[in-house]
């Protein structure tokens, strides 16, 4: 027969004695009393964030930079590049955030130094350092008229004024590009931006602007990628204001330019437009039309050397030429001008005898040239060839529908 047996000294499980007890509770004291002499406080280092994160590289240098404390208040803040110039910069009121006054540069290191007081003491010097990238090319975007002049600052202009962001680079994502232009106009109009090329993007309202309009354009491109590699180099802004109402209406069926200021008639003046047919000179047809459509003042001149070599026709040709011309407002990218040309006064107000120009007496060119503004409207009616198109200057002649479908976002 066996028997159970149970060793001297050994309890019965799940009945501990009281002395065991008694040591468990002592023990557990003794524990909690060392675990608990920090009183759960946090390193003071950790109250301190980076924007970009420390170690963090082709950072977009347009991108927000930050240092800002969760617990106490910054103390300073020191912002450095690899060649050791100081980033100015801000913080806010209550010390909690800093902020670098203006965007970073390209392919540019950068350290911060940062101390802080919180309630746990001070932080120390917090060290973040990150770099931003490096383009293999950039472009710059130039705010001009159709004529390429620069949309001066404080400037009036014509209400047919058409805004050009010209590119010095062939933009590959244009509507990267598109997103980062913008006009507002006070009062609001509706307008468009319309692609005439890679490098060209033109903007116009549905209508022409009212008088006293303040325009605003802005192409914030600094930090875009425009297409593989290709960053915006800087930003560019300008701000105008639309002047009077300038319509000139050139009528071939009575051979007469009339001139509007604000809906009312301020002078007329006889004029000589293209004598029409085309040539045809080393595989390409000049025009000698005064082609029909609504123009816009690009820029003036007095005086200009006309030179028709330059449009393909030999100077020494049936019908070239080369002349100093004055009072000429350059309508077209192809060189139609309204310019004097005192020679064929005898056939202005009744015959074309022209190669596409609008021919004035010098009193009334000269009269023009000092009245018209850049953008303002010229319009020519009843000519016969082929209508005026875009490339021409001719964005005013383009269905409103068909300009919106030369946005890159539609």
């Amino acid at each position: 027969m066996s028997h159970r047996f149970r060793p001297s000294g050994v309890q019965r499980a799940g009945r501990p004695t009281i002395g065991a007890l008694l040591l468990l509770a002592v023990s557990t004291l003794l524990i909690a009393s060392c675990s608990g002499s920090s009183g759960g406080k946090t390193d003071p280092a950790e109250a301190i964030s980076f924007t970009p994160a420390q170690g963090a590289q082709q950072v977009d240098p347009s991108a927000p930079v930050e240092v800002t404390i969760s617990d106490g208040s910054l103390t300073s803040v020191a912002m450095t590049n690899e060649q050791g110039r100081a980033i100015e910069g801000l913080f806010t009121p209550d010390r909690t955030s800093w902020k670098p006054n203006g965007p970073l540069g390209y392919g540019r290191t950068y350290t911060l130094l940062v101390e802080g007081s919180t309630d746990g003491g001070p932080t120390g010097v917090i060290t973040s350092t990150f770099s931003t990238l490096t383009p293999s090319n950039q472009t710059k975007a130039y705010l001009t008229t159709t004529g390429g002049q620069p949309l001066a600052d404080g400037g009036t202009y014509g209400i047919g004024t058409v805004v050009v962001a010209h590119f010095d680079e062939d933009i590959p994502d244009r509507a990267a590009a598109e997103k980062r232009l913008g006009v507002t106009t006070e009062p609001a109009v509706e307008g468009a931006w319309y692609w005439l090329d890679q490098r060209n993007a033109h903007w116009r309202p549905r209508e022409y602007y009212q008088p006293g309009t303040r325009v605003t354009v802005t192409a914030d491109i600094y930090g875009a990628e425009l297409g593989p590699g290709l960053f915006g180099q800087e930003d560019s802004a300008t701000t105008f204001t639309i002047g009077p109402a300038h319509i000139a209406i050139a009528d071939d069926n009575t051979k007469q330019i009339e001139v509007f200021e604000n809906g009312t008639l301020v002078r007329t003046m006889p004029t000589s437009m293209g004598q029409g047919g085309t040539e045809t000179i080393g595989g390409t047809t000049l025009s000698f039309w005064t082609q029909r459509g609504i123009y816009t003042v690009m820029d003036k001149s007095n005086p200009v050397i006309m030179d028709s070599s330059t449009y393909g026709l030999p100077i020494n040709s049936r019908l070239g030429y080369r002349e100093t011309i004055g009072w000429a407002t350059r309508i077209s990218t192809d060189g139609i001008y309204v310019h004097a040309l005192d020679a064929t006064i005898w056939a202005q107000g009744n015959t074309n005898v022209s190669h596409g120009c609008l021919n004035l007496s010098t009193e009334n060119a000269s009269w023009f040239f000092n009245w018209v503004l850049p953008g303002d409207i010229v319009e020519v009616r009843n000519t016969g060839g082929e209508p005026l198109e875009v490339w021409q200057n001719g964005d005013w002649g383009l269905p409103w529908d068909q300009w919106l479908a030369g946005s890159a976002l539609r």
